[in-house]
């Protein structure tokens, strides 16, 4: 570009020192330079005419003006960069539409929207699930849409490490799993899967436990009966039925154990007795547990230790809190070798109540804990063959925190004890004065 400057500056200068050497000659310099100068300014107009021309619409043609000099190279440069542009325009157009057309091949929705919630696009699997229109919603607010408060308060708190659920608002029977993703300046790409059939298998298995279990808790019943009764009865049976009907009875009373686990999952899991939240005083309810703890642990000598640095209430179900807290305080008697310690911890701080079970036992090993409160999971099932667990124990601890808005933190290691620890949102707590 420098050559072809300096050629054009050379031209110029040769061009105007002719025209004043034919003024010179004819006696008029400056009319010479005059004439010069304007031809020069005439011929840079219309140049500049025809590139505002091509400017003003550029596809009209494929080829840019025809010209010489520096306007010529001029002309050909910008005419390459429009090319290059258009190409890359067609490029980038070809790829925004191969990828609409993968997600609307997607049988999941999917919505963009902007940090406030406007609806910039979705595909039709959208449209399909939650009833959008593209000729009338663009631009419009989702939450206008998705009328759950539930689903604005999950859209404003950008914490969406995990999914919510809900019906769909335009038709009710098709429940979705909603997933939010953050891009942009706080934009939102929104995945609403269906997942009707797995809420509705899931539906089906919780009546199926529900109705069985309860089913089941009356012929039970009537068998733990009758073997108590041989049981007491024993010294007047012949000695070797009396082992098989000491087995039996023990057998018996796990198998009641186990429903009753299962009966009361069941019930937590449905919220059932969820409108019977009341303040309930952790410190004294954990101080009868703990006593509870001490008469099971009898000739073990567990030191069991309770502390409570807060005189906050927890507002909730006190069964339910009752459950959960003895499940954690007796698994840790039953876990913990004899003459160890266990130390129950009641306290609060600004991101709400905690209670930590703590003990001296074996631990558990880090690989096992993201999955020990799923049901019947056992970490080591040859432990829970002598203390008699039903592996529901935690799957209870971990719904009865999520019907308080809480969550539990598992720390241990192997040889190095287990910590236990609730936590309770500062909208669960009461204060004493308060009550």
């Amino acid at each position: 570009m420098q050559n072809i400057w300096s050629r054009h500056l050379r031209f110029t200068l040769a061009g105007l020192a002719g025209s004043t050497l034919a003024g010179l000659y004819f006696g008029h310099p400056v009319y010479g330079l005059t004439t010069g100068l304007g031809l020069y300014l005439l011929w840079t107009l219309y140049q500049t005419r025809s590139l505002a021309h091509w400017l003003a619409d550029p596809n009209t043609g494929h080829e840019a003006p025809q010209s010489m000099g520096i306007w010529g190279s001029f002309f050909e440069k910008l005419h390459k960069l429009t090319q290059s542009s258009r190409q890359t325009q067609e490029r980038l157009r070809s790829r925004i539409d191969r990828i609409q057309e993968s997600t609307n091949a997607m049988r999941d929705g999917v919505i963009m929207t902007d940090a406030l919630g406007a609806m910039e696009w979705w595909n039709g699997a959208a449209e399909h699930l939650l009833g959008f229109r593209r000729s009338t919603d663009q631009g419009q607010y989702i939450y206008n849409f998705i009328r759950t408060p539930a689903f604005k308060a999950y859209f404003d708190a950008k914490n969406y490490r995990d999914p919510l659920e809900l019906s769909s608002p335009a038709k009710p029977h098709i429940h979705l799993q909603i997933q939010i993703s953050l891009f942009g300046e706080d934009d939102r790409l929104i995945v609403a899967k269906d997942i009707s059939r797995l809420h509705q298998l899931e539906q089906m298995r919780q009546d199926f436990v529900s109705n069985v279990s309860h089913e089941m808790r009356t012929p039970l019943t009537v068998i733990s009966g009758y073997l108590e009764t041989l049981v007491d009865n024993a010294d007047d049976l012949p000695a070797k039925w009396r082992r098989a009907i000491n087995t039996m009875a023990t057998q018996s009373f796990r198998m009641e154990t186990l429903i009753s686990d299962l009966i009361l999952l069941s019930r937590i899991e449905t919220g059932e007795e969820s409108e019977n939240d009341v303040p309930t005083d952790v410190g004294q309810l954990v101080r009868q547990i703990c006593q509870d703890a001490r008469t099971l642990s009898s000739e073990n000598q567990h030191d069991i230790s309770f502390e409570a640095s807060s005189n906050y209430l927890i507002n909730g179900n006190e069964n339910q809190l009752r459950s959960a807290f003895s499940n954690l305080i007796f698994n840790a008697v039953k876990y913990t070798p004899a003459r160890g310690k266990i130390k129950v911890l009641w306290f609060t701080d600004s991101e709400g109540g905690h209670l930590s079970v703590n003990d001296t036992g074996a631990g558990i090993d880090e690989v096992h804990i993201p999955r020990l409160t799923e049901r019947f999971y056992r970490a080591d099932p040859s432990r829970h063959k002598d203390t008699g667990g039903t592996g529901l124990g935690l799957a209870i601890v971990k719904h009865v925190l999520i019907n308080h808005d809480g969550n539990m933190e598992i720390k241990s290691r192997l040889g190095e004890g287990s910590e236990f620890v609730c936590h309770f949102p500062t909208e669960r707590l009461v204060s004493k004065t308060a009550d």
